[in-house]
């Protein structure tokens, strides 16, 4: 396992979602103290829609500055805007409804009455995302001579399924193999809805930081392969891997076939 790997057991559901909450409050905090603004990629799922909640809840949510924060999606669901379904409908009636955030600075995926067809959602995330790493280029003096296809992520979460696949990216389908552009469209998902679109693997590694984020007894047999480095076609969870960290917080149950030696308990 990576050196930059860590594995940090909680003793509940609850308890993992308050406290990747505190942790990630206190990340932008940082970030935003280096930089002035910072980013953070958001992921649906029951234990990342319960994380946002609890920032929303949390009094410490107030020392950020949610006007300088910038949200993008690891994926999400291609269904009708109004659909309970998509993670960007869970994630502002969770969070981005309850603070103050910039519009202009929350990226959410093109639902499937706002666009033709699932390529084009596709498409105008690459621009989207394009244009936002280009500004950021432009204003960069040691940016490197090209600008990159993804803006900084400084923190990117992740869910975890049964499968181990993480955003959209199922094991042996298309999406976990594309290489070269930073988002996919997901046809025939083996999880319902069956049209998503989701960040390739090559964006995904471009974080800072990923968190993976895991909760009960049904994900334990996928944390275990994704941490025994199996390859990331057949457990795609394998290969995220952050430029700076990549940390698994689990609950007990999701972390009972980790190997002890692996596991640090700060919380």
């Amino acid at each position: 396992m990576s050196s930059n790997v860590r594995v940090t057991p909680h003793p509940s559901f609850d308890v993992l979602a308050a406290t990747t909450a505190a942790r990630l409050i206190t990340r932008l905090l940082d970030v935003q103290g280096e930089r002035g603004e910072a980013t953070v990629v958001l992921t649906g799922g029951s234990v990342g829609i319960a994380t946002l909640a609890a920032i929303a809840e949390s009094p410490a949510r107030l020392a950020v500055d949610w006007s300088k924060v910038n949200f993008w999606f690891g994926d999400d669901r291609f269904v009708e805007a109004g659909s309970p379904d998509r993670n960007f409908r869970q994630a502002s009636e969770a969070l981005l409804d309850h603070i103050p955030v910039d519009p202009a600075r929350v990226h959410a995926m093109a639902p499937s009455d706002k666009v033709a067809d699932l390529d084009e959602a596709t498409a105008q995330y690459v621009a989207e995302l394009a244009a936002a790493a280009r500004t950021e280029w432009e204003n960069d003096d040691e940016s490197p001579a090209e600008p990159p296809a993804v803006p900084r992520f400084d923190v990117l979460l992740l869910g975890l399924g049964p499968d181990a696949h993480i955003a959209s990216l199922f094991p042996e389908m298309a999406g976990i193999r594309t290489k070269g552009t930073p988002v996919v469209g997901v046809r025939n998902s083996p999880k319902p809805p069956p049209s998503r679109v989701s960040l390739t693997l090559e964006a995904i590694n471009t974080a800072h930081e990923i968190w993976i984020v895991a909760a009960g007894a049904d994900k334990a047999a996928a944390v275990g392969l994704g941490l025994a480095g199996a390859s990331e076609v057949q457990v795609p969870a394998s290969g995220a891997l952050g430029v700076n960290k990549t940390l698994w917080l689990l609950d007990e149950a999701a972390a009972a076939k980790v190997p002890a030696a692996l596991m640090r308990r700060d919380v």
